[in-house]
């Protein structure tokens, strides 16, 4: 549920970055913060959407990075190195006001291929640390809950970020975190290891 919460949140957000300004994110007087709304537009220009076509392509060397790491140091520990891995960007792109376009849109790169590593690990272990007649259901389940993440995050991502960024990179940060805790928590590493043909088989 994190997973797909932080993955589709990462892409409703994008545009939404792309018209930040250090105008709209508060300013300091007399030592007080003001704190304001950010009023965060989407009006797409060329340059946004060649920005936005160059964040889309993080997904291939997120899942060919992922390919590679989960055979050489497992699954749960790819999946919490890359959760952690964005919880940093995002908490680094929760000052997105301050940051260059250049700046930014190579931290969106980075957090959405990232998490788009995450999504396709997850989607390689659940598989194998079900048995044969579980399996279906197994991912199913886990399938159901990504979608449930998927309909929480528009709210995170599109309504809290308009108020503010640096809060709404914080839920994210936050939920990714937790994810890291419960992934490495995980009873089960799947590396090197046969498909399960019965619940029996536990090793």
């Amino acid at each position: 549920m994190a997973t797909a919460f932080c993955y589709y949140g990462v892409v409703l957000m994008t545009t939404e970055l792309f018209h930040t300004s250090s105008e709209q994110c508060g300013s300091w007087t007399n030592g007080e913060k003001i704190e304001n709304t950010c009023q965060l537009e989407c009006r797409l220009r060329r340059s946004d959407y060649i920005d936005l076509l160059w964040t889309t392509l993080a997904e291939f060397p997120g899942i060919f990075s992922t390919v590679f790491a989960i055979e050489k140091i497992g699954r749960r520990k790819t999946m919490s190195c890359q959760l952690v891995m964005f919880s940093i960007v995002i908490c680094f792109l929760g000052r997105a006001c301050l940051l260059s376009r250049a700046v930014l849109t190579i931290g969106i790169f980075l957090a959405r291929g990232l998490i788009a590593g995450v999504f396709q690990a997850a989607y390689v272990y659940t598989p194998e640390v079900y048995p044969t007649h579980l399996r279906s259901i197994g991912v199913s389940a886990c399938s159901a809950m990504a979608r449930i993440g998927a309909m929480i995050t528009p709210y995170i991502a599109q309504v809290f970020l308009q108020w503010s960024i640096t809060g709404a990179m914080a839920v994210y940060a936050i939920a990714a975190l937790c994810a890291a805790i419960a992934t490495l928590a995980l009873p089960v590493e799947s590396k090197n290891q046969n498909l399960k043909e019965s619940s029996n088989n536990t090793k």
